[in-house]
């Protein structure tokens, strides 16, 4: 699902992405236990994230909450790095009972961090997909809606070239 955010701001956009799924660095980036011992794919991440325009954060929703490889991964980052930046948040779970993780947990993280998440997020469940391809018509609109909102507040902010400069990156724990 985060790949159609993105998808739907570089249309709006005509920006660069880069998908960065922290679960292709886990074993290494559990073992990290400060960022000074960051090397490797997990410093990529981090600097990725730390640099990017735009971020699209992605989570399945384990036992209530999201991922714990995830929750490292921002525990790595300075607190200051990502104040400013506009956020698109999205969460998939297996029941419609997990959709406030959204509201209650990530957008309190990103709001420590000075981050700005758009109003829309955006939860889907096992039924909006078919083989692996987002098919509800529902969560496709809240989409469409959170990448133009991203896009209203990439245009509002200062010296703003977005067609030019703003780098859309995701991180998708799985």
């Amino acid at each position: 699902m985060v790949a159609e955010v993105v998808s739907a701001v570089c249309r709006l956009t005509g920006g660069e992405t880069l998908v960065a799924d922290v679960a292709d660095a886990g074993p290494e980036l559990g073992s990290i236990r400060s960022p000074r011992e960051l090397r490797g794919l997990p410093e990529k991440i981090v600097r990725s994230i730390e640099n990017a325009g735009l971020l699209v954060i992605g989570t399945p929703v384990y036992k209530g909450s999201y991922t714990g490889l995830l929750k490292h991964l921002f525990d790595l980052l300075h607190p200051e790095a990502l104040a400013g930046k506009p956020v698109i948040l999205t969460a998939t779970g297996g029941s419609s009972l997990h959709g406030l993780v959204i509201e209650h947990q990530l957008r309190p993280l990103l709001s420590f961090f000075g981050a700005h998440t758009v109003p829309t997020a955006i939860y889907a469940t096992d039924t909006d997909f078919k083989d692996y391809r987002l098919v509800s018509a529902a969560v496709s609109e809240r989409i469409a809606r959170s990448a133009r909102e991203a896009t209203r507040f990439l245009l509002a902010a200062p010296n703003s070239d977005v067609a030019e400069t703003a780098i859309y990156r995701q991180i998708a724990a799985g």
